[in-house]
């Protein structure tokens, strides 16, 4: 939990009485490799913190091979289905467990009344979204306007994490390719 707090006191400072209401409102959560962290059709109703483990956002599809991986989550990183989270509708994609996974966790309405109640919230609320916004924008425009291999090049400066702990499988939907695609531009680049 003490990891929650340095994260955000790099943007701005948090009292304690601030931080006292906010973390006594999380609750940690765990969750197996593979294991669902929310499904299809069903509603977000937190925002969580990983502290230990990598979640994978996905569109399933009939056919395991063909789901459309198009977000991950690490360590010491906010993680949530966010529209589904505002809006209160249910989700279209799927959150899941890459790895073994411990998050603290805050509900929907728990969050209102740390909103109405302290400064913390505010900034905590607002930069889980600014983060989750970013990568959300900064993909949207990679799919637009740079190459496959560029993509996958890019990988490796801005998120080597990425290429170190994630299955290919996964790198490939997320950059737009097949595996096989994935695999030839691995072969040109090296």
């Amino acid at each position: 939990m003490i990891n929650i707090r340095e994260y955000i006191e790099k943007t701005v400072a948090v009292s304690d009485a601030d931080w006292q209401l906010f973390s006594s409102k999380l609750k940690v959560r765990t969750f197996k490799k593979k294991t669902t962290i929310l499904g299809v059709g069903e509603t977000e109703n937190y925002i969580s913190f990983i502290e230990e483990g990598i979640a994978r956002f996905l569109i399933p599809k009939e056919d395991e091979e063909k789901d459309l991986t198009f977000g991950f989550c690490f360590k010491n990183e906010f993680v949530s289905a966010y529209d589904s989270f505002l809006t209160r509708k249910p989700s279209l994609y799927k959150l899941q467990a890459l790895s073994d996974i411990t998050m603290w966790s805050i509900s929907h309405e728990d969050l209102q009344e740390v909103y109405e109640k302290s400064f913390a919230g505010n900034v905590i609320g607002r930069l889980s979204s600014e983060r989750l916004f970013l990568i959300k924008s900064k993909r949207e425009q990679s799919l637009l306007n740079e190459s496959a291999e560029d993509r996958y090049l890019n990988l490796f400066t801005e998120r080597p994490n990425l290429i170190k702990e994630i299955p290919l499988k996964y790198v490939a939907s997320y950059i737009g390719v097949t595996p096989q695609a994935l695999s030839r531009i691995r072969k040109r680049i090296s």
